[in-house]
């Protein structure tokens, strides 16, 4: 496994990227304390970086479905691809937005019952996504489309489907957690230097 002063791809500093991705990472260093190791990492490739910030914003946050409840789905689909870098970060913002470590970690076993239904459904959906989306039946999208409109499905695959993609781009890169951000790096927001 990779260490944090070794990473399989290096980390683009402030200073080594241009104009459009310095406004990211000024946002990012304004509203979380830290610009994501993933996001520095994805800055290689600016055209990549950019859209898939743009795409993530999309996701999480437009749509009618509770940002809480995409943060579940999100959580859900790391446990199962038990990546700790996806993990640490999203577990974070679920608390913030009221889940409780009982609810997420009642997600690993066999107990879900502190979830309303329609919760269980969306987690179920995460579950087979990530592990067989070929095994989804005529009967679960029966409950699912009881549940959530098309639009709200839509959402929900898109939040599953996202962070499937950035769960095994961080799990190969051996992706640590972000730590906060230094004094030096949050000073330098909105500067041209």
């Amino acid at each position: 496994m990779q260490t944090a002063t070794q990473p399989r791809i290096s980390r683009l500093q402030r200073g080594d990227v241009g104009p459009a991705a310095v406004a990211i990472y000024d946002r990012y260093l304004r509203d979380r304390g830290n610009v994501p190791n993933m996001f520095r990492t994805m800055a290689h490739r600016p055209a990549i970086f950019e859209t898939a910030i743009a795409h993530m914003e999309a996701v999480l946050n437009t749509g009618t479905l509770p940002k809480a409840l995409k943060e579940l789905v999100i959580v859900r689909t790391s446990q199962l691809n038990r990546t700790p870098y996806c993990l640490a970060s999203h577990s974070m913002i679920c608390r913030r937005l009221g889940w409780t470590d009982e609810q997420l970690d009642s997600m690993t076993g066999s107990s879900v019952g502190t979830f309303t239904e329609r919760e269980r459904v969306a987690i179920h959906l995460a579950e087979v996504m990530t592990l067989n989306a070929h095994g989804y039946t005529a009967q679960d999208f029966v409950t699912l489309r009881l549940h959530f409109s098309e639009g709200e499905v839509i959402e929900l695959l898109a939040s599953i489907g996202l962070f499937n993609y950035f769960n095994r781009f961080n799990d190969l890169l051996a992706m640590e957690p972000t730590q906060p951000a230094s004094k030096e790096e949050i000073a330098q927001i909105g500067s041209t230097a």
